[in-house]
């Protein structure tokens, strides 16, 4: 009985300590840290503003950053800095509300078309070949184009060009889930096809899932800022930093604080994400371990 004890103690734990891993990962510790950073600006913005974001004065334009203006002013004398913390809501946003976009309706097509194949596979699986023909950006573009400009439509157009990568992701995971022995046990039991789908496999391929979706914010958060950049996005009055940098791009030389500072907060914001996705993968996926 002690040598069953001692062998049973000594035996490797299955389930790596995923809490430990993740807080000892450099990319998830530096990447979580400055995205709460950029969030807790982006949350707090009403209170840390030190001006309207829309309130001009022509005496004051293209002032560099300051006390008085930390972040300096823009052509009709805005402050940038108070424009910048409620712009960064509007790009977070976008990016946020486009990758759960992508993420529900990729991942439903992909879990559908993987499980029952046949004709469903077969349609959706055209479905997201023509999305994937065309470039992530020139697929927004022809959406924006139908749709018309503004915030909702950008979300919808980065939205709708993510679907394709969640589909294929989550398609292969449940093409290989199917076949593993308890979905049988689940069948045999009885199981609707909708309890299979959303109480057995869902929940093994779930982190996939969420891993893909942090890596895929960042890009959409660059996606929304460059159609915002076009004039597709955000429209005048409203601040966000795609819209701010075009504005300050003809005055580089004389007033670079203009651009530089929204196009450093689109920078900051993409590599948390990143680093967090990053962090995330090395740590849940399997290939990594």
């Amino acid at each position: 009985m002690n040598e069953i004890k001692r062998i049973y103690r000594d035996k490797p734990n299955p389930r790596p300590n995923r809490a430990r891993q993740l807080i000892t990962n450099f990319n998830f510790v530096v990447g979580l840290t400055l995205l709460s950073v950029t969030i807790f600006i982006a949350v707090l913005a009403p209170l840390l503003a030190t001006d309207d974001v829309n309130k001009a004065d022509p005496r004051a334009s293209f002032m560099p950053p300051s006390a008085n203006h930390w972040m300096g002013t823009d052509k009709l004398g805005r402050d940038i800095w108070s424009r910048f913390v409620f712009g960064g809501r509007v790009s977070l946003v976008i990016g946020l509300s486009a990758m759960v976009i992508g993420m529900c309706a990729g991942t439903v097509m992909g879990i559908f078309a993987g499980f029952y194949g046949g004709w469903i596979d077969s349609a959706i699986s055209w479905i997201t070949e023509v999305l994937m023909a065309f470039p992530g950006i020139l697929l927004a573009l022809t959406i924006m184009a139908i749709l018309g400009p503004g915030v909702n439509n950008v979300i919808l157009a980065v939205g709708i060009g993510t679907i394709p990568q969640f589909m294929r992701m989550a398609r292969s995971a449940v093409l290989k889930t199917r076949e593993m022995d308890f979905i049988d046990a689940a069948r045999t039991i009885g199981c609707s096809d909708a309890r299979i789908l959303f109480r057995h496999i869902l929940p093994n391929i779930i982190q996939s899932v969420i891993v893909l979706a942090t890596l895929g914010i960042g890009s959409a958060i660059l996606e929304g800022s460059s159609l915002s950049y076009l004039g597709l996005g955000a429209q005048p009055l409203t601040p966000e930093w795609g819209s701010m940098i075009n504005a300050g791009r003809t005055f580089l030389q004389n007033a670079w604080w203009v651009s530089v500072f929204p196009g450093l907060g689109v920078f900051l914001a993409i590599l948390s994400i990143n680093m967090l996705g990053e962090g995330l993968s090395q740590v849940f996926d399997p290939v990594n371990q």
